[in-house]
């Protein structure tokens, strides 16, 4: 025993520092759900399962609709000189043409079909007739002819 009345020095060994990652000592805690529960998905990526489903849909009825992209984009970009939409409304969706061997893209533009629907199911009608719309705008079709089902939901 140490009689000049120092205090011993602290153990700085690894189990020391195993002890204090959090005032309870249990370590590092891991995420709140696995991933394949729900809860673990991202708003985000459950709007692009939407839109993949929505495409899978309408490539089943339409082949020539196999060489298509479909994409998803938070906004839509809108030049600040004001010669956006002539309305002021923003869009939907989009079609991309086809350039420099780049495929002919479909993009569905997530925040703004977000703002417009109250609940999931809303949500995935209305990412279906984007998708619908914006397919018959790309192939020079009415949405009728594209899907059948297409308003009447």
């Amino acid at each position: 025993m140490d009689t000049s009345g120092s205090v011993p020095p602290v153990p700085s060994g690894p189990a020391d520092r195993h002890r204090h990652r959090d005032r309870h000592g249990r370590g590092m805690r891991g995420p709140v759900a696995p991933p394949q529960v729900p809860l673990a998905v991202s708003r985000a990526d459950t709007f692009d399962s939407l839109v993949h489903d929505s495409a899978e849909r309408l490539r089943r009825r339409l082949p020539q609709l196999a060489g298509v992209d479909f994409g998803v984009r938070e906004v839509p970009f809108l030049p600040r000189d004001g010669e956006g939409s002539a309305d002021g409304v923003v869009p939907l969706g989009g079609v991309e043409r086809a350039s420099g061997g780049r495929p002919d893209r479909i993009v569905v533009y997530r925040r703004p079909v977000e703002l417009r629907s109250r609940d999931k199911d809303e949500r995935a009608q209305l990412v279906h007739e984007v998708v619908v719309e914006q397919a018959a705008e790309l192939l020079g079709l009415a949405p009728e002819s594209v899907d059948p089902k297409y308003g009447q939901e």
